[in-house]
């Protein structure tokens, strides 16, 4: 693979204006593509195997033109102090309302609240519900406006008014701190490249990466059924491998420019050496996000082949454009170790042969290996231990902030009718085998009403031809308790009574029963997912460093890392510390896809600088040094890079903190606190110390097994076949010279 990657490097030098023709032709065709598309809106959320889904299935098929799926709003109304929503001067006030919502084109139904049992029992609060034809992301302006208009009206004749639902959901806006998470990112660039030149290139290439991906995924998003948050997603991870990728081969070439190498021959050189380290980095990291679709999940599955694709990309440009801008930039590109003028070059050093910090760093691991390591495995225990209070859930409007209309719709309604009233559950009879179909609807609402925590239960309503009913549900609790998931499964358990004694089917779906099967569906999925995408990084990882206890270490710590993530998060947004300091208006429930779409990307990443950091090492091992130097050497020429790596990486998830979509924020923040744990601690100290403990044992692997593997020539000891070769031609370039 090295002997193959070198001459890709040096080809794309050479074809410089051929390969920057291709990738800005393949920018501007995505770009187009993406223009003439149309804007991508919520991706339809569906759980396949589940009796949520199946019943909303159900519904769809034996209701026609319900609009299962459409958007919907409660628009929520409180009468003064003093006063009732049953005085005259109010009731006359939403009945205006209602009119004025049911003239809208997009409008499949609005429900009166005084005659759909829409007022709370002490009179002060009454909603009206509002049913559309589209979805809410499909939803024209038009029709949001008309909604908001609605509303301010009432609001003008005294009462209070919000809105609650679907029917206002916005397309997620990532802010401004993402330009910052990038600019912090060229900053580092600058100080670890020493020049202004040379750190432009990854950014430069990275954005060109990204914007192939984040185009092509919006082009695609309507065909597709690509959901909003996939490219802000699909951006986040391509941003921060297209950075760390180019930034791994800039590195490289400068340090083959410090041994005297042409600038061809050290382009072809960085792409055959650190280029092998970028392809198998860049593997891990695809496995992990396309290891994602056996959860079953759609959403969960789109969203990681697109990322996963995103990632190609930048890996393709690592090794194809790198090289490419590098022939461009020519001798404004600098040796390792020197700086531009600009940032101080030139200027006499003070201490020339000083080892640098990864240097020093090292030295001390090596020294104390013992006490490093049990001091890294401590630290992040003790981060992981919040991780045992784990709470998931899917966000709804009572995880949104207490400024936002949808917020206070909700807690109107908690207060009014009761916190259950936010999460009612919707019972779907299928009578369609049974002889006496009314009897059944009869049957199942009186034992679903003898069952604790029920507050109310609403009369079965028949479809056309009878032989099918919903039943509305009203939990004691709030949606997100413990106590409304054991509704849902004894409810479960008297539909299973009521098919074994008449044939007919009892299934429970709405918001709330799809959010528990959600949740378990995916605590099903973890253990598999793990063994799949583990085990199969596992090998590849065997492949790349020819041993078994080093692809061990590595699953091990990233264990680690990802447990102290989750520990964080659930510090941050379910317990509220630093809440104020992270933008958490409010605490709850973690997300349920966040543990599992963490460990995937979470293990791509701590995997890639367990290739960058190990391969150097390796490499110095296998030129002959002993296993405690090698770990000093690799740490010499790598520390500093991989450091400014996961800087850059940190700062681009950072970003995303301040979104405005609840599941972007929380996932950029575990993120880079994920990259923080990894670097930082596991593969910048656990890793030496482990390698120094293990000694010569750690490159231990069967000779069997040694014969079986391929050879991919990681460490780039092909290359030195090309030594005499480069010699020849800088001979034959001096003769053509004089």
């Amino acid at each position: 693979m090295a002997t193959f990657l070198y001459r890709l490097g040096r080809f794309s030098f050479r074809k410089r204006h051929f390969v920057a023709l291709f990738w800005v032709a393949l920018l501007a065709l995505a770009g187009a593509g993406a223009a003439g598309a149309p804007a991508a809106g919520n991706s339809s959320f569906s759980i396949p195997g589940t009796e949520a889904q199946k019943a909303f299935d159900l519904l769809d098929e034996r209701f026609p033109g319900a609009s299962a799926d459409g958007a919907t709003a409660r628009v929520v109304f409180k009468a003064p102090d003093g006063q009732k929503m049953t005085d005259p001067d109010n009731k006359a006030a939403v009945q205006d309302t209602v009119d004025e919502l049911s003239g809208g084109t997009e409008v499949a139904q609005v429900t009166d609240p005084y005659q759909g049992g829409g007022v709370s029992q002490d009179g002060t609060t009454a909603y009206a519900s509002v049913t559309y034809k589209v979805p809410g992301m499909e939803l024209e302006e038009s029709s949001r406006e008309a909604l908001k208009a609605a509303a301010e009206d009432a609001r003008d004749s005294g009462l209070t008014v919000e809105i609650g639902g679907d029917a206002l959901q916005a397309i997620p806006e990532t802010g401004s701190a993402e330009i910052i998470g990038i600019g912090i990112a060229a900053v580092v660039l600058v100080i670890t490249l020493g020049s202004l030149l040379a750190a432009g290139l990854p950014l430069l290439t990275a954005i060109v990466g990204v914007g192939i991906g984040v185009a092509t995924i919006t082009a695609l998003a309507s065909t597709l059924d690509l959901g909003s948050t996939t490219s802000i997603l699909a951006s986040m991870i391509g941003l921060a491998v297209g950075i760390d990728y180019a930034l791994f081969v800039v590195s490289r070439y400068r340090a083959e420019l410090a041994e005297g190498r042409e600038r061809e021959e050290a382009a072809g050189r960085a792409v055959g050496t650190a280029g092998s380290a970028v392809v198998f980095a860049g593997l891990t990291v695809v496995i992990a996000l396309v290891g994602l679709s056996v959860v079953n999940i759609p959403m969960l599955t789109k969203m990681g082949i697109a990322a996963a694709g995103t990632v190609a990309v930048a890996v393709l440009i690592a090794l194809t454009l790198i090289p490419a801008v590098l022939g461009y930039a020519g001798r404004r590109v600098r040796p390792a170790g020197e700086k531009s003028k600009l940032l101080g070059g030139g200027r006499a050093k003070d201490k020339a042969d000083r080892p640098n910090m990864g240097t020093r760093w090292a030295s001390f691991v090596v020294r104390r290996p013992l006490a490093v390591l049990l001091l890294g495995i401590v630290g992040l225990g003790a981060a992981a231990v919040p991780a045992g209070s784990l709470e998931l859930g899917l966000p709804d409007d009572g995880s949104q902030p207490t400024s936002t209309t949808q917020r206070r719709a909700y807690d109107l309604l908690s207060d009014g009718f009761g916190p259950g009233f936010n999460g009612p559950l919707v019972v779907v009879v299928d009578a369609q085998g049974s002889d006496d179909p009314q009897a059944v609807f009869q049957q199942a609402g009186d034992e679903i009403k003898a069952l604790d925590n029920v507050v109310n239960v609403a009369p079965a309503a028949p479809n056309k031809a009878g032989d099918t009913a919903t039943i509305a549900v009203i939990p004691d609790a709030k949606p997100s308790s413990v106590a409304t998931e054991d509704l849902v499964h004894d409810i479960r358990a008297v539909g299973a009574d009521i098919k074994d004694g008449t044939g007919a089917e009892v299934l429970v779906t709405g918001a709330t029963a799809m959010n528990i099967d959600v949740s378990q569906k995916l605590n099903d999925a973890l253990v598999p997912y793990l063994v799949l995408v583990v085990g199969l990084a596992f090998l590849l990882l065997i492949v790349v460093f020819r041993s078994i206890l080093v692809p061990l270490k590595a699953a091990l710590g990233f264990l680690l890392s990802v447990l102290a993530a989750l520990g964080a998060v659930v510090a941050v947004y379910q317990w509220g510390w630093l809440s104020g300091l992270m933008g958490v208006e409010e605490t709850g429930p973690i997300m349920s896809m966040m543990p599992i779409f963490m460990v995937g990307v979470v293990f791509g990443l701590a995997m890639d600088y367990e290739v960058f950091l190990v391969t150097r090492i390796r490499e110095a091992h296998v030129h002959g040094e002993k296993p405690s130097q090698a770990v000093v050497t690799g740490f010499r020429y790598s520390a500093r890079v991989v450091t400014a790596a996961a800087v850059i990486m940190i700062a681009v998830f950072s970003g995303f903190i301040g979104s405005s979509d609840s599941m972007v924020k929380m996932i950029g923040f575990g993120l880079a606190i994920a990259v923080l744990f990894d670097a930082f601690v596991v593969r910048m100290a656990i890793v030496p110390a482990v390698l120094a403990l293990l000694g010569a044992k750690a490159w231990w692997l069967p000779k069997w097994l040694d014969r079986a593997l391929p050879n991919v020539d990681v460490e780039g000891e092909s290359l030195a076949a090309h030594d005499g070769a480069a010699g020849k031609d800088d001979e034959d370039k001096e003769l053509v010279r004089a």
